[in-house]
């Protein structure tokens, strides 16, 4: 059984940093796509970054790149996004995902079989 479960969320001032954590049991990380996604109220669900299958090759929305960096453990089984330089325009649940056969940017795509339940970022002041 695959269980993805995201932590780290929480209210932050603009230009602050969060770090989130995504632990995945079930579904091995190597070589398998791994995404983060973020959804706010009213808008369609986006990708925000990604680790490609196979290659892991990392990917980054444009809104996000140069702030938000996308790392894991495969020992650990952990995906972490951190995020530095927070704006208001950030404010989403955050969520990850995981799956086989996502190759090259198309794991930015929300194409995923398997999910987390989500994390609120909230960027105020």
């Amino acid at each position: 059984q695959v269980q993805l479960v995201e932590s780290g969320g929480g209210l932050v001032h603009p230009g602050g940093s969060l770090r989130l954590s995504c632990a995945a049991s079930g579904f091995r990380l190597d070589a398998n796509a791994i995404g983060w996604f973020r959804q706010a109220p009213g808008k369609e669900r986006e990708g925000v970054s990604c680790f490609s299958s196979t290659f892991s090759k990392v990917y980054y929305a444009d809104s996000v790149a140069g702030r938000f960096t996308i790392s894991k453990d495969d020992a650990k089984s952990t995906v972490f996004l951190e995020m530095n330089s927070l704006k208001p325009e950030d404010t989403a649940v955050y969520y990850c995902a995981i799956d086989r056969g996502l190759y090259g940017s198309s794991c930015l795509q929300p194409r995923y079989n398997y999910w987390g339940q989500g994390t609120q970022v909230t960027v105020s002041s």
